[in-house]
Order: structure tokens, then C-alpha cells, then sequence
């Protein structure tokens, strides 16, 4: 075997550096935060369109002064949020107030006063039939702030003379803003003039297209924590379990991840956590909680014989949390660690809030659902998808892997968070297979 010289070491290197920095910041500025790697990106743009076209279909545009990574998105309620700086997720008006002053920057002047911006925003939500009352109240100019503070981030709006935030000074202030015009119209990367709505934005968006379940499982694979089987058509299952050693290797050099292959489901860890925009275990109370929450939840819920089909056994990905049990054990932890971990008194005296705050970063972790249905029974699936395995293949069951009803799940991937791991020796029946590691769930 002839091994790779130190050229072709240093260049996959460039290319796996520029294709990490472009997953995780799909619009790179060559005077923004990155500014330092955007000659790395125009150096390899060919190879990096050709591959992110071919193994994700993603359509990446690359011009002299910035860089557009196309990401379709996974569909409803898979999307990224954005947040503001303190952490506080968007709401629907501060989308709507981004998406306004979108429509106002990619025909505005290069530079206009805020306040003008303002006036045009406004008036783009007349006409688009948008209610803003707030806008004249210090919460909505805040929410308004927030939204042009991304733009600001982004690259699109440069503070050229004052900054976007005097907007929501008592006095009203005043700012110059220089527009980038040619980043306002790439941010949108869904298929604008065909969607009837926006809705219908995220379902076009998020169509594989011809990649169908290949193109699907793969985005899957790099967009999410984890993905379990029971997530994906049978069609898609039966690609990921057909090609999951492969494609191992595949986002190993073309990403540095690394595939966690288990009886449940799959994910790619990045050894370097420079990936991911959510950490478990974290710093603050939310993380604090949701980590010992899962912990606890874990210790109690634990199914007794978990298996795979394959070796005779009962595949499990989710278990029903009893109603009552999450808010039982985090009145628990706020007596046990509230006080002597310094969490947020906020969340210490309403305990709502904070069942809030923790299972929302357990659902975007993939370690708890609200029990539904599933995409392995059709939902969420765009029109004339194939769903149905080639015929004469088996795929994995997973009819009944996790509860119905309508309450809260715990995933099998919560099982990593135990404190307690239970190792079962292999059965017979599974000697000599293919089949993955179970989870200790």
C-alpha cells in the first residue's frame, strides 16, 4: 500500500478544514469573524462545491468577497434557531422583523440612515399585511434590535456611524449603516419564488430531491445529535444500515466525524465539539438540570431486555415518562442542587419555567420527544418521496420501538448520560453478525 505523501496530507487537511468551518457558518464574510480561513474556502471552492453538491446536496456559491453554504434544512420544527446574545431563542416577530428588513436591504441604498431603515421596515409590514405594533414600544424595539443585530453579525449591515442598538435607546438614536446587498440576497437559501407561503418554504426546502433517502440520511446524520431508526422511511433505513460502515469513512475524511454505530440509531461525534451549537454536559442551570434530569430519568425508566431484532431480542428507542415524573425529580434537584450550584433563582422559584427551559435542549438534543408520529410512518414526508424499501429487502422493525400516546418519550440516546452502564454479553444467536452495540438504555 503506497501511503499519502505529505502534499496530499496538508491538502485534505485545507479542504476538511474549510468544509468544518462552512458546516458550521454557512455564510462567511472575507472581512468577518473568519476572515483568517476565507482564502482557504476560494482556494478549494471547487472541490468543496463538487462534494457538498454530491454528498449533500447542498449548492455552495463562493464569491470574492464572501462565501454561501445553501443548507436545505430538515423541515418543520428541525430548523436552528437563532438567538440573541443572551442566549434568549428568536420568537416569531423577531423572525418577522429579519425576514422584513431582508426584503428592505436587498433593493436599499449602500448606506442609509436607522432610522430610514426603520421607516422602510415598517412600511414593508403594511404592505405584507403584518401587524408591528410593538415597534413603538421598548419590548419591540428590542425585538427589532435583535434582528438587525444578527444582520450586523452576519456581515450584511456594517455600522458605519453609531450602532443598530441606539434604536432602542428612551431618546431614539440615531445610527449610518452600510449595506451589503449582494449578502442580503443569498441569506434565504429555501426556493423563494415557488412557495406559496412559509410554510410551504421549509417543506420545498427541505426536499432530498433526486438524492431521495441518501441525500435525506446523510443531512440527517450532520444536522442532528442523533439519529434513531425509527426517524427514518423504511427506504432511508435501509440505506443507513446497507452503508453505514462506508460512510463512516466518508464523513471521517471528509469532516473529521466519527459514526457511533448502535442497535437504536447513529450519530457522528466530532471529537473536536466545534460542530455542534448545543453541549450536554453544559455550564448554566438549564444544562445543569437537563443533564442530572436525564441522569435520574435514565435510573428509573430503564427497559429491562433491550435488543435487536436481529438477534432474537425487542428493540427499544423510547420509553414512556410517567405523567408527573419530570416535574417529581426536577423539585428534587432545585432541593438538592439548586442552592448549592448557584442556579438561576428564576427558574429555583418557578418550576414551569424551567420544565420548560430543560426539556426544550433535551428535545434538540434527540434525548426526549413528545410521543407522535413518526417519519417512519409517513409524517413530514414531501409528495412522491420513496418511503418503501427496494422489494425483496429487510429492513429493521421498528414498529413499536417507542410508546404512542401523547406524552413525553425518553430516547435511547439519553442512555449515555447515565451514571451506570450495563454491559450484556453477546448471545449466541448474535455471534458472527453485523449488529451494533445496544445502548444501555
Amino acid at each position: 500500500m503506497t501511503l499519502p505523501s505529505t502534499h496530499d496530507v496538508a491538502l485534505a487537511a485545507e479542504r476538511r478544514t474549510a468544509a468544518r468551518l462552512l458546516l458550521a457558518h454557512p455564510l462567511i464574510a472575507s472581512d468577518g469573524p473568519h476572515a483568517d480561513l476565507f482564502p482557504l474556502i476560494r482556494r478549494h471552492a471547487d472541490w468543496l462545491g463538487k462534494r457538498f453538491q454530491q454528498v449533500l446536496g447542498y449548492r455552495l456559491l463562493v464569491d470574492s468577497s464572501y462565501a454561501r453554504l445553501f443548507k436545505a434544512g430538515l423541515g418543520a420544527g428541525s430548523g436552528h434557531r437563532l438567538e440573541r446574545s443572551t442566549g434568549t431563542p428568536f420568537t416569531p416577530h423577531t423572525y418577522a422583523c429579519l425576514a422584513l428588513a431582508l426584503s428592505v436591504l436587498v433593493t436599499a441604498p449602500e448606506q442609509m440612515l436607522l432610522s430610514h431603515l426603520v421607516a422602510d421596515i415598517r412600511a414593508a409590514a403594511a404592505d405584507a399585511g403584518i401587524e408591528l405594533e410593538e415597534m413603538g414600544r421598548a419590548a419591540g424595539k428590542r425585538t427589532l434590535v435583535a434582528a438587525l443585530r444578527q444582520l450586523v453579525d452576519w456581515g450584511v449591515l456594517i455600522e458605519t456611524e453609531g450602532h443598530v442598538a441606539a434604536l432602542a435607546q428612551e431618546a431614539g438614536g440615531e445610527a449610518l449603516i452600510t449595506i451589503d446587498r449582494e449578502l442580503a440576497r443569498v441569506v434565504v437559501a429555501g426556493p423563494l419564488s415557488q412557495a406559496r407561503d412559509g410554510a410551504d418554504l421549509v417543506r420545498r426546502a427541505a426536499d432530498p430531491g433526486f438524492g431521495g433517502p441518501r441525500t435525506y440520511v446523510r443531512r440527517t446524520l450532520v444536522e442532528t445529535p442523533v439519529v434513531h431508526l425509527d426517524e427514518l422511511t423504511d427506504a432511508e433505513r435501509d440505506w443507513l444500515r446497507t452503508r453505514q460502515r462506508r460512510e463512516a469513512q466518508a464523513f471521517s475524511e471528509l469532516l473529521g466525524l466519527e459514526m457511533e454505530i448502535r442497535a437504536e440509531g447513529v450519530a457522528l461525534v466530532d471529537p473536536e465539539e466545534e460542530l455542534t451549537d448545543l453541549h450536554l454536559p453544559g455550564t448554566g442551570t438549564v444544562a445543569q438540570a437537563a443533564l442530572l434530569l436525564a441522569e435520574r430519568l435514565v435510573e428509573r425508566l430503564r427497559p429491562q431486555e433491550p435488543g435487536h431484532p436481529a438477534t432474537g431480542g425487542t428493540l427499544v428507542i423510547g420509553v414512556a415518562v410517567p405523567d408527573g415524573l419530570v416535574d417529581e425529580v426536577l423539585a428534587g434537584l432545585i432541593a438538592e442542587y439548586g442552592q448549592r450550584s448557584n442556579w438561576q433563582r428564576g427558574y429555583l422559584e418557578d418550576l414551569p419555567s424551567l420544565r420548560e427551559a430543560v426539556l426544550d435542549l433535551l428535545v434538540r438534543m434527540r434525548l426526549m420527544a413528545r410521543a407522535g408520529r413518526l417519519r417512519a410512518e409517513g409524517e413530514g414526508l414531501p409528495e412522491g418521496y420513496v418511503e418503501e424499501a427496494p422489494e425483496g429487502r429487510t429492513v429493521t422493525d421498528v414498529h413499536g420501538a417507542r410508546p404512542g400516546g401523547d406524552g413525553w418519550v425518553l430516547l435511547a440516546a439519553a442512555a449515555r448520560y447515565a451514571t451506570h452502564v450495563t454491559v450484556r454479553p453477546a448471545t449466541a444467536a448474535g455471534k458472527g453478525t453485523d449488529v451494533q452495540e445496544e445502548l444501555p438504555l
